[in-house]
């Protein structure tokens, strides 16, 4: 127990940030230069936050996945995946955290984020579960939460909607 103690003790601190409503390229720019400006002793962040309606296209996406976007906006932006809608009410978290310092990879940190996804569905009485082949969380079959994820010089950005 003493062990485990000093082992937690020893994992750098997180701050969350609540930043509200975004526009989606005002944070993804604000992402890129966080993580390109962090040295080693800066502290991993989690930002939670919203967007006004928006598409985003991973590095998989194409233009054809887009069934009918109307006058929503389109990005093309450099995280994995494919077609992501972000919207008001849907809440967004943004992991900002230096892996190799962790040292966990990328799949690893998909893991802990299904899995927290997994269990605060299950606190709310909702039964979710991992695909296999699959990145996100599904309920009954259809995807709730999707996973995106840029790392750059071992620090993860983009992240969960």
């Amino acid at each position: 127990m003493h062990a485990e103690k000093n082992a937690e003790a020893a994992l750098p601190a997180l701050q969350v940030r609540d930043l509200g409503l975004v526009d989606y390229e005002q944070s993804w720019r604000a992402m890129q230069a966080f993580t390109d400006a962090r040295g080693p002793d800066t502290p991993d962040e989690l930002w939670v936050l919203q967007h006004p309606p928006v598409f985003t296209l991973g590095q998989a996406g194409k233009p054809e996945h887009l069934l009918a976007p109307g006058d929503i906006p389109v990005l093309n932006v450099d995280r994995g995946g494919q077609v992501t809608y972000h919207g008001p009410g849907q809440i967004v978290a943004y992991p900002l955290v230096d892996l190799r310092r962790l040292g966990i990879g990328v799949r690893e940190l998909v893991t802990r984020f299904e899995a927290a996804v997994i269990e605060v569905l299950a606190h709310y009485g909702v039964n979710a579960a991992r695909t296999p082949g699959a990145p996100g969380v599904y309920v009954d079959g259809v995807k709730i939460a999707a996973l995106g994820l840029r790392v750059r010089r071992g620090c993860s950005f983009h992240g969960l909607a």
